[in-house]
């Protein structure tokens, strides 16, 4: 895992100066879904931080058996059912799939006092795919006012799962079209500086079209089970 995590990071730097931007501006996060904490202590020992969960209830698990590593951060990644939302408002940090108002209000109600806000990231189905979850471009301005407004959340910006079967052509206009998103977003909500885009096998082109935090899983930890 040590070599691994070299070479992902390696690959971070070498993207990031491809197309001249500082090594810094784009953030890690390990998508251990399905792995064992014992990994994510691995890797905590070589420096890594951001944590990203698809699962509740796995996620939970995790959190709790490694609360002893007080910095870790821990992303929420996957699809929300509003009887979870309570479960990740107490436990996590970032929540990065949200797309329903619903979601929003319940994760505001539900966030401890004791924490600080929840970091939230609206999830974009920027191609439109029946399959997916995520808001259409159309209604990301509505939804994020949401967010604004709602005391116990801060919007920090978008996050986006591109189509799998995309030629590299439909890939960068959808990386593009969600960056121009991303930059009208910004003028409108000061605290919007996060755009999560990229995994295993796209992380060069997502920083190339101005990802600032790319999630990755397989390079990292192997491929999974199915």
């Amino acid at each position: 895992m040590s070599a691994r995590f070299q070479l992902v990071s390696a690959q971070i730097d070498a993207a990031c100066e491809e197309c001249q931007r500082p090594q810094n501006s784009v953030k890690l996060l390990a998508v251990s879904k399905t792995k064992p904490a014992t990994d994510i202590a691995e890797l905590y020992q070589y420096g890594q931080r951001a944590f990203g969960e698809n699962y509740v209830q796995e996620g939970i698990e995790k959190i709790n058996e490694l609360a002893a590593l007080t910095d870790l951060e821990w992303h929420f990644i996957g699809p929300l059912q509003s009887n979870k939302t309570k479960d990740v408002a107490e436990h996590f940090t970032w929540m990065q799939s949200l797309d329903r108002e619903k979601i929003a209000r319940r994760l505001n109600d539900q966030r401890p006092l004791s924490l600080p806000p929840l970091q939230v990231l609206i999830q974009v189905n920027i191609d439109d795919e029946e399959s997916k979850s995520g808001v259409a471009l159309a209604n990301i301005a509505a939804l994020a006012q949401t967010v604004e407004d709602l005391p116990r959340l801060t919007l920090r910006g978008l996050m986006a799962i591109p189509a799998a079967n995309a030629t590299a052509e439909q890939q960068a206009q959808s990386y593009s079209t969600l960056y121009d998103a991303f930059l009208e977003l910004q003028q409108s909500h000061p605290t919007v500086d996060t755009l999560s885009l990229g995994m295993s096998n796209d992380l060069e082109a997502a920083v190339r079209h101005g990802s600032t935090m790319v999630r990755i899983g397989t390079a990292l930890f192997g491929a999974r089970e199915k």
